[in-house]
């Protein structure tokens, strides 16, 4: 194998970056929120909040930014902060009605854009992709140095 995969490596890098490109420009242009915001609002949308740890797990957000997009989505009113009453220590984040509307604005047409690069692969093409990306996270999750 020698050196083979950094070729696939880069490869997988290349079309993450481009991906992840082509998805920020639309968040930016089309609907006014940073990639960090959208990831939130995506992520709160259709369930009752949840806890910034939770948040945390489920976002590309670390820990140390979360907080400061946290709070600018709060002071724009698209999300509120509730302490709960069982564990004062735990802070649930949920949108606010107005996040909730944000929420159905951007979030359709953000999936339908971000769909297009996907318009001509087949149930084939898809399979094979998840089967192969699945083996190299199995590899790299049961593999932990």
């Amino acid at each position: 194998m020698g050196e083979r995969y950094l070729r696939s490596v880069r490869l997988l890098a290349e079309c993450y970056q481009a991906f992840e490109r082509h998805a920020a420009a639309n968040i930016r242009c089309r609907t006014g929120l940073t990639p960090a915001q959208f990831d939130i609002i995506a992520t709160l949308g259709n369930t009752p909040g949840m806890s910034f740890k939770e948040l945390g797990e489920k976002t590309l957000i670390t820990k140390g930014t979360l907080t400061g997009v946290v709070d600018r989505l709060e002071a724009s009113g698209l999300v509120v902060r509730t302490i709960q009453q069982e564990d004062r220590r735990s802070t649930i984040v949920r949108l606010t009605d107005a996040g909730e509307k944000e929420f159905e604005r951007v979030f359709t047409p953000h999936i339908a854009h971000c769909k297009q690069p996907f318009a001509n692969y087949s149930e084939a093409d898809f399979d094979t992709l998840e089967y192969e990306l699945g083996k190299l996270h199995a590899h790299l999750t049961n593999n932990k140095t």
